[in-house]
């Protein structure tokens, strides 16, 4: 395979029957009970998996269907399964799309076959990130400059249903009085998106790691949102369960839908470095052609701190946080804030004996206010919680101005990417 080019469809047929992996997640599938009799299968269950794997590869399992009915495909996965699995005979005959459809119905709907396949998933998928240096416990990069092979990506993606129809929706028959039901997404919700649209659908979480090759993603995780509104609790699932398997995992880059209470948890009780941007007191216009006014960055007093200047005197320090930096803020003549921006120098975690962690940053002070390093909590605390003060939600571990931020956040644009592949593999 040359070097920037596409991949062809005959070589992701093979990489796919190559792939230990789908064996493995086909012995999970439970054999039927052949002690009351019935008609063994044609075709091992792990081509109802790769069936379902060929869907984004051809498209379609009609088209599927047609491919492997190819003599050249056909021979090629018979050949490919004979060498990674002898024991496992494919009939000469190839595999017709009713065959999938009756072992797809049959034992991949059963939710605790489903469980048992995205636990052994994240578990292969981990170890393929590894084997492709990512995630590497003793990788490159630090808490004050995470690595991007070690950090996780992910995003929310509503998928069109195939009905245009609500689950409330009814029809009336205009002649005979008839209400029917007409056909739909049972499991559809409003959801709203980042740029605040709406959309109507079936919503996932996917949550994926990537090598600077441009064909080295891996998908570590996938959960359905099955609520309304409930992208954020959806995505903590996915990194709580993660976090045990990928130890090597630095931080995590999302967008504004995880909000402080969600990087309370990451950083305190999954000792994961948060990345992403903080929701503004005010939006902007979105067509810069209506008068809606400028973004507005929100803005809180955080603390006070006080230091001692070269010459003994003592100076306190009203620290603010706008827009997720740190910053001196000092009232001018005229009563405005002027905010002075520090600069991070260090963030670092402590680990306590109860398995959590404390997160800090050290900040360079300006010379005006006696040089040297300012440290800050980056975790709440209940003295936070007494002031009713959401210090998650408005200090960034990485603020937006960062350097490293510029370095770490673009990688989010993949997650739309993965998005778009998503949406050329169902029918619509």
């Amino acid at each position: 395979m040359s070097p920037g080019l596409p991949v062809g469809a005959l070589e992701k047929v093979e990489a796919l029957f190559a792939n230990p992996a789908l064996y493995e997640l086909a012995e999970l599938v439970p054999e039927p009970d052949r002690s009351c009799g019935g008609r063994p299968r044609h075709y091992p269950v792990f081509m109802a998996l790769a069936f379902d794997a060929l869907l984004s590869v051809f498209g379609s399992a009609r088209q599927v269907e047609a491919e492997i009915a190819h003599p050249l495909v056909w021979g090629l996965i018979r050949d490919t399964v004979a060498q990674q699995r002898p024991e496992l005979v494919l009939p000469d005959r190839p595999m017709r799309k009713h065959h999938h459809r009756y072992l797809r119905d049959r034992y991949l709907t059963d939710p605790g076959v489903l469980a048992s396949l995205g636990d052994r998933h994240r578990r292969l998928a981990i170890d393929q990130a590894r084997s492709l240096g990512l995630l590497n416990p003793h990788g490159g990069g630090s808490y004050t400059h995470p690595d991007l092979t070690r950090m996780l990506y992910a995003d929310g993606k509503v998928i069109t249903p195939l009905f245009k129809a609500r689950p409330e929706d009814r029809k009336v028959n205009k002649e005979t009085g008839e209400i029917r039901i007409p056909r739909h997404e049972p499991d559809g919700h409003l959801h709203f998106q980042g740029d605040g649209e709406a959309a109507f659908g079936i919503k996932f979480v996917l949550v994926a790691v990537r090598s600077p090759h441009h064909r080295g993603r891996i998908i570590v995780d996938t959960e359905w949102v099955r609520t309304a509104g409930g992208e954020a609790a959806t995505a903590m699932t996915c990194f709580t369960r993660l976090t045990p398997l990928a130890p090597g995992a630095q931080g995590v880059i999302y967008d504004t839908a995880l909000r402080g209470t969600h990087h309370q948890t990451l950083m305190r009780d999954l000792g994961l470095l948060p990345v992403n941007r903080v929701t503004a007191a005010k939006a902007g216009a979105k067509d810069p052609r209506r008068d809606e006014g400028q973004r507005e960055p929100k803005s809180v007093h955080l603390e006070d701190k006080t230091v001692t200047l070269a010459d003994g005197t003592p100076l306190t320090m009203r620290l603010y946080a706008r827009d997720g930096a740190l910053g001196i803020g000092e009232l001018t003549d005229t009563g405005d804030l002027n905010f002075t921006e520090l600069q991070r120098k260090r963030t670092h975690r402590n680990a306590d004996k109860n398995g959590r962690y404390r997160w800090y940053n050290d900040y360079q002070l300006p010379d005006r206010h006696g040089g040297g390093t300012l440290t800050v909590r980056l975790h709440g605390n209940d003295t936070d919680r007494a002031r009713k003060l959401n210090r998650t939600e408005n200090l960034r571990p990485i603020a937006p101005g960062d350097p490293d931020f510029a370095r770490l956040y673009p990688r989010r644009n993949d997650a739309e990417s993965i998005n778009r592949d998503l949406d050329d593999t169902p029918y619509l």
